[in-house]
Formats: C-alpha cells, sequence, structure tokens
C-alpha cells in the first residue's frame, strides 16, 4: 500500500508514465533523478499485490543498486545461490551454483521477494522528488500526438481530465491500453495451458528441494520457489500447467491443490494452502517499441511464461535503459534517435533471450520423449561436471548474457 494516495504533481509538460508497477515506477525514478519532471497514472486505487512474480537476477540487481533499491531488497528477501533442475520420477538432475559467476557480478545468487513487497521501495524513493508524481485512481484512456509532446486523456474521481506531456511511456501491462492506442500490434500466440499458483507453508526443504526448482515431467511439471515471509520456513509457491479440461473453480480448490503437492511430496498429512490462482500465459513482443512520442517497456512491450524468471527482470532492464536515454533526450543532451537504440536493444534481447530460452524451458520441463527426455538429462549432468560450460550456461540463465548483448548493440 503506498503512503500516500496522490503525490506531487508536476505542472511543465512533464514524461507521462502510465502504470505504477515496478516497471512504470523505475522508469520514472530513473527520470526523476535526472531532474526531469515525471507524472504516473496508475488505474488501481493503490500498489497492487501481485504474486506472479518474484526472481530477481544478478544484472537485475546490479541495475538497481545505484537506485537505492538493491539494499532495501536485501532486508527482506532470500538469496538463492543454488537451484535445481530435477525430474518427478528421477529426483534431483543437477544442482546448478551460481557462486560459478563470482567473477562476473558482486551478486552471484537469485533473490526471491515478491513485487508487491518490491514496488512500495521504489514508490517510497519516488516520493523524495517534488518534481515527480504519482496519481491512482486515474484510468489512462486515449492520446494524441502533437510535433513537440502528447495530450493524454485520463478519467478519475473527478472524470475525464486530458494532461499535456512531453513524452508517454506505456508500462501498463500486457493488456496495454498506451500500445492500442498507438496502434503497435502485439505479436505472438497465446499457450493452450493456463498456469496455476498455489503457495503453502509446507517446508519443501525437508524433502530435498532447494528454494529454486524445477521439476520435470510430461505430464504435469511443476516449479518452486521459496518466498519470505512472516517467519521461517517462509512461503513455497508452486507453478504449473493446467490442461483445458480442468475448471478454472477446480483449480482454485483444495482438492486440487493436494493432488498437484501430492505428486511431487511423499506426504502423509494435509498441507496447509495459503493461494491460489490461475492465468492464461502468453509469447508476444511488440512489433515496435516505440511510435513517435509513445515508448512501451514491461509487459506492455512483452509477455512471456515465466519459467526462468525473466519476465519481471527483463521490464526492469527496459525501465532503467529507457528512463536514461529519455532523460538525455528530453535534458537536450541527445537527439531522439536515442530512443531508437532503446528499441533495438531492448526488442533484440527480448527475441533472442527472453522469448526463446523461456520457450525451451517450457518444452524441456514437458518433453515426453523417452529417449530425448534422457537425452536432455544427460547433457545437463555433462555441462554441469564442466566449469567452462557450467558458467556459460549460467550466464545465459541469469541473463548476464542478455545485458551483454543489448550493451553492444549500436
Amino acid at each position: 500500500m503506498s503512503r500516500i494516495a496522490v503525490q506531487h504533481m508536476p505542472n511543465n509538460n512533464p514524461v507521462i508514465v502510465a502504470g505504477a508497477g515496478p516497471v512504470g515506477l523505475l522508469a520514472a525514478l530513473v527520470l526523476a533523478k535526472h531532474g526531469v519532471s515525471v507524472l504516473v497514472v496508475e488505474a488501481e486505487a493503490a500498489l497492487t499485490h501481485d504474486l506472479r512474480a518474484g526472481t530477481f537476477h544478478p544484472p537485475t540487481l546490479e541495475l538497481m543498486a545505484p537506485l537505492g533499491i538493491t539494499g532495501r531488497m536485501h532486508e527482506t528477501g532470500i538469496k538463492v545461490p543454488r537451484w535445481q533442475s530435477r525430474d518427478r520420477k528421477e529426483g534431483l538432475i543437477v544442482e546448478w551454483d551460481l557462486g560459478a559467476l563470482a567473477d562476473d557480478t558482486p551478486y552471484p545468487y537469485r533473490l526471491h521477494l515478491e513485487q508487491h513487497r518490491l514496488t512500495p521501495i521504489i514508490l517510497d524513493l519516488l516520493s523524495e522528488f517534488p518534481h515527480a508524481g504519482v496519481q491512482f485512481s486515474t484510468r489512462f484512456e486515449h492520446m494524441e500526438q502533437t510535433s513537440d509532446g502528447v495530450r493524454v486523456t485520463v478519467s478519475g474521481a473527478n472524470g475525464p481530465e486530458t494532461i499535456a506531456g512531453s513524452w508517454l511511456i506505456g508500462a501498463d501491462g500486457g493488456r496495454s491500453a498506451v500500445r492500442k492506442a498507438a496502434g503497435i500490434e502485439f505479436e505472438g500466440f497465446t499457450w493452450d495451458e493456463r498456469f496455476s499458483v498455489i503457495s503453502t507453508t509446507c517446508d519443501l526443504a525437508r524433502f530435498g528441494f532447494a528454494d529454486n526448482a524445477y521439476i520435470a515431467d510430461p505430464e504435469q511439471w511443476v516449479a518452486v520457489f521459496r518466498m519470505p515471509d512472516a517467519g521461517p520456513p517462509g512461503l513455497w509457491r508452486m507453478t504449473s500447467p493446467v490442461s483445458a479440461e480442468v475448471t478454472d473453480a477446480e483449480v482454485l480448490s483444495e482438492a486440487y491443490a493436494q493432488r498437484l503437492m501430492a505428486r511431487i511430496l511423499p506426504l502423509d498429512t494435509v498441507a496447509e494452502i495459503t493461494h491460489t490462482s490461475v492465468y492464461s500465459v502468453h509469447q508476444r513482443v511488440a512489433r515496435d517499441f516505440r511510435a513517435g512520442r509513445v515508448l512501451l517497456a514491461g509487459d506492455a512491450a512483452h509477455v512471456n511464461n515465466p519459467l526462468g524468471g525473466f519476465g519481471l527482470n527483463s521490464g526492469i532492464h527496459d525501465a532503467i535503459n529507457l528512463g536514461e536515454k529519455l532523460g538525455r533526450v528530453v535534458r537536450g543532451e541527445s537527439g531522439e534517435d536515442l530512443l531508437d537504440l532503446y528499441v533495438r536493444q531492448r526488442r533484440t534481447v527480448n527475441l533472442q533471450y527472453v522469448q526463446e530460452i523461456s520457450i525451451r524451458n517450457k518444452k524441456n520441463l514437458e518433453e515426453k520423449d523417452p529417449v530425448e527426455k534422457k537425452r536432455k538429462a544427460d547433457e545437463m549432468r555433462a555441462t554441469a561436471a564442466d566449469p567452462a560450460k557450467t558458467r556459460d550456461f549460467l550466464l545465459n540463465s541469469s541473463m548476464i548474457n542478455s545485458m551483454r548483448r543489448a550493451n553492444a548493440i549500436t
């Protein structure tokens, strides 16, 4: 929950950001730190309590550290230096040690922290800038571009209002109204399966699970994550696919959650289930991340399945890249073509890394051919046995290579 519903109202042709999720707030924070007037508009009445994203990779922690965010995340977050590749029948295949990246990053681990714990940190930092504002209960409706700015129509408690701004950032999620208003196509597909999320206080570590594990199974794979809670052992979250034949009501039932847990745990008692949800999963990338003075970031620009934890991380990379470049443009230090570099960098790595690897992760977990399944397991073991191959694998899975690739694009 935010400390205040409405912050300062910038009045000098601000950059307008639609969406007060982590991506929108981060873009605003970067702009504000560079002296740029910025206004965030958010349709919801307060910060949302989203439980789906919660894994932060090393380069993401590096990017947010200078903003004062990473240190505060560590006050609550869980360091995850090791994660597992498992098989439902065979058990552990490989335990990957991110310590192999100690020479590549000051953060050789994943950090687990729910998205709803991150956004208040960013909002708190943003509130320190008098030229930055956040208006909740303010829905983006429409926009028009002019030769030197944008005119954004929003609706709030007092009805429709038109705000003049210099630029518009769409960080308003996968159903982005900004993207639709700009006429940008959202290319890709939707998976046939939905994904379920089940949370439990049952301590999966007692059964040999690391704080993050991916369990392959041709019928129903499971990904598990330990998240911070009020006390040990924390809260364990499980994600798995749901076939089209199963109704949402059934997925959200206690019985369904217990059946899923029984697939991976030798439990003789009923575990406490604290949360269940189900959602559709997409693999889509906007045809362009820019249309004149409209720019897209985060889920408004690209969405993917959660296997690997790339979605929110990639959105954060977008936000900081865009904030830095747009700040230079607004201050007159660079021409607008710098924003085309943002598009080239972030769209390229999303297509080449985020989309490709997240799709491959899903296909590996659900492999049905026993011969191919064994081949992939043997390949993982061989990779883990070779330090050089281990490092190469972890550079990809940790998103360090995607950042290096983006930075190399000119």
